[in-house]
């Protein structure tokens, strides 16, 4: 579903849907599949998105604002050129909604806003050709398209506008789903494939359905890839929530159709570069288009660099067509693993915590022969090694390790894999001084010669080692152990801070090898004796669907400090803490508190739409739950004994029917300590 980055907006798109069409897609739980899965699916004859698709959508950077235009779109094309994009694989440059005016001239013909299109979208796609590149367009299989302006959808006249597009040079359309009037989405949608191969020109046709009616179980023959989510957001939280809901649909995907979670967010600024690594790697494990979402004009060298990994790229266009299945994922230490043409495995080792973890598996499990040794190939250090068969490695909070292993009998000439490990509690005090121990293991089947270990803090703190940091040499699977002591110094402010562990060391034939993993620890501060309100504390992190969570406001979806009052069912209240689902908020209990209490529920903002539940976490044990609220009900009493609890929880879902309007408000939130 289009989602508008308004509230206004999106309650009037939602208002204009037919009853039962809002995005309902629930979270699935993760399939658990051989790691030698294939599709099952067949290439298409047309030969076209015999990988998936890949290119630029304006929505995520610009939406319908006056900044899209003709001069906008070929400068994205200049960049694709000019920076490498286009050698990288990008090839489609996409334009969304609001390309058109709102009504259709005299002979039923759409016609091309002048305001922002002066040439006309022919023009366009011309100048996109020339530079070797390809045009995409947006319109919806309903009357209207899914923005508030009401510009026209395709509904009655498919043949028409698809021979439209052909006469410009469309390469690409992406057809949603608004207005649809309540007509059937199979007969819609092949309605329009009927009408662009009608014309006789070769269009990829993506279906935007936001995976309501299960697309991937009847689209193969239809498009050449198909929404299986609603829209993504910039957020952590939200690209999870997609992450999860796509990663058991890998039967479906394969040459030609694809399972589409929606555009990439990498660069616009709400997630960090670690989590903008992870969205790309998993997006890559998933064999996802990659429509690049931000504005190229605009993005640093750090967004192309991720933009631009070839070696992560060919995991996504690996011609076999797989998509990634998973392996195991316990405790958000998920392993996904795909089956490349080549025989290789792409794996990735993903963490979902808020806290560095450890993730483990093997080159036989994700389904490689028995061999005496491997290739492992790190496609983000962009550096080879060795191992024995353990694929391990303590990933940072929210991080992806993704690696290619195979069975290349020229693994010796690479130094051995060593995983880093360091054991200690997340949380830190100020003004104390906390023992760490950090391991450095041999995962190789050759030795590593001269291992020496370093662990650093920010500056001010002291980290001292209390233990040799150095090892003449280290055989497959053994282990130098160093204890640290690392002093927080006194008045350090609660907050996320980094601690860096590395190794270096030599190969048998004298090759230098070093190895670095970013260790975020927190230094948070015990709530004071005494009843406080959460919404004044210092959290230790948050997840939020849109927006920050805020203080003592409702949320606003976009920036700090955009909300309303907190306003439940007319009830106004002054304090508490204003959050939009998928929202965790954690706060440091100390282990000296006893009881969370708040009043829940939908914030009126949203009027009649709205869906959440409301959970309190204490030390990873869930101790309450609200259950299902809708907008339609007074706020509801939620309390919880925590009671010696270290880390608070506060968790607000989608009650299972996605993420559409839901507001949830935690007021008059308090902890007793």
């Amino acid at each position: 579903m289009r989602h508008p980055h308004t509230r206004t907006a999106r309650r009037r798109v939602v208002g204009a849907l037919t009853a039962g069409l809002l995005c309902t897609t629930a979270l699935a739980a993760p399939a658990l599949a051989s790691p030698a899965h294939e599709s099952t699916s067949r290439a298409p004859a047309d030969g076209l998105a015999l990988t998936p698709p890949m290119g630029f959508n304006n929505w995520n950077s610009t939406g319908c604002r006056a900044e899209f235009n003709e001069e906008m779109v070929k400068g994205i094309a200049d960049i694709f050129v000019e920076k490498g994009l286009k050698d990288a694989g990008y090839r489609y440059v996409n334009l969304d909604d609001c390309w058109a005016l709102p009504s259709r001239d005299a002979n039923g013909k759409l016609v091309p806003d002048p305001g922002r299109f002066p040439g006309g979208i022919k023009a366009v796609a011309d100048y996109v050709h020339s530079k070797g590149l390809k045009l995409g367009i947006y319109t919806s299989a309903g009357t209207k398209t899914c923005n508030e302006a009401g510009f026209p959808g395709a509904l009655g006249h498919e043949y028409s506008d698809a021979q439209q597009f052909a006469d410009w040079g469309v390469d690409y359309l992406k057809y949603d789903n608004c207005n649809n009037q309540g007509v059937d989405a199979k007969l819609r949608y092949n309605t329009m494939r009927d009408a662009l191969k009608a014309t006789g020109r070769p269009i990829v046709y993506s279906l935007c359905e936001w995976g309501e009616n299960k697309p991937w179980e009847w689209a193969s023959d239809v498009g050449h890839l198909w929404r299986t989510t609603g829209d993504i957001s910039d957020s952590w939280s939200s690209m999870l929530s997609i992450l999860k809901q796509n990663l058991p649909l890998a039967q479906y995907a394969g040459p030609g159709h694809w399972n589409d979670p929606d555009m990439l967010e990498v660069g616009n600024g709400g997630m960090t570069a670690t989590e903008y690594r992870s969205h790309f790697s998993m997006w890559s494990v998933m064999a996802a288009p990659l429509l690049i979402g931000s504005d190229l004009r605009k993005a640093s060298d750090a967004t192309f660099d991720i933009l631009d990994n070839k070696e992560v790229i060919a995991v996504d266009q690996d011609p076999l067509g797989n998509q990634g299945t998973v392996l195991s994922s316990e405790g958000g230490r998920w392993v996904v693993t795909k089956q490349l043409k080549d025989g290789s495995r792409a794996v990735a080792l993903f963490n979902e915590t808020g806290s560095p973890q450890r993730i483990a598996t093997t080159a036989q499990a994700v389904g490689l022969p028995k061999a005496h040794a491997y290739t492992l190939r790190d496609l983000w250090q962009h550096r080879s090694y060795n191992t024995a068969g353990p694929i391990a490695a303590t990933v940072p909070a929210h991080g992806t390790v993704l690696v290619r292993v195979s069975t290349d009998t020229k693994w010796a000439r690479n130094p051995s894999a060593v995983e880093l490990g360091l054991t200690a509690s997340p949380l830190l005090e100020a003004g104390r001084t906390v023992a760490l121990t950090s391991t450095v293991t041999d995962l190789g089947r050759t030795p590593a010669h001269h291992v020496s270990v370093k662990l650093s803090g920010p500056r001010g703190w002291r980290v001292t080692a209390a233990s040799p940091t150095t090892a003449r040499v280290l055989t497959t699977g053994r282990s130098l152990r160093t204890q640290w002591k690392v002093a927080v110094p006194e008045g350090t402010k609660a907050g996320t801070y980094d601690l860096t562990l590395k190794a270096t060391y030599r190969s048998p034939a004298g090759v230098r090898a070093e190895i670095e993993v970013p260790l975020a620890t927190t230094v948070v501060v015990a709530p004071p004796s005494g009843v406080s309100s959460l919404g004044d504390l210092p959290w230790m992190s948050t997840t939020n669907g849109w927006g920050p969570v805020e203080r003592n406001t409702s949320n606003g979806e976009s920036d700090s400090g955009d909300g309303h009052p907190i306003t439940i069912n007319g009830a106004v209240y002054a304090k508490g803490i204003g959050a939009h689902a998928q929202s965790t908020v954690e706060i440091d209990a100390g282990k000296g508190c006893e009881r969370v209490t708040a009043d829940v529920g939908v914030d009126d903002e949203e009027g009649a739409d709205g869906t959440v539940a409301f959970e309190i976490w204490a030390d990873g044990a869930k101790v309450a739950s609200s259950g299902t609220l809708t907008n339609a009900m007074p706020a509801q009493p939620i309390s919880a004994d925590v009671t010696g609890a270290g880390v608070v929880r506060l968790v607000v879902t989608d009650a299972g029917d996605g993420v559409t309007s839901d507001h949830g408000d935690w007021a008059d939130a308090e902890i007793s300590c």
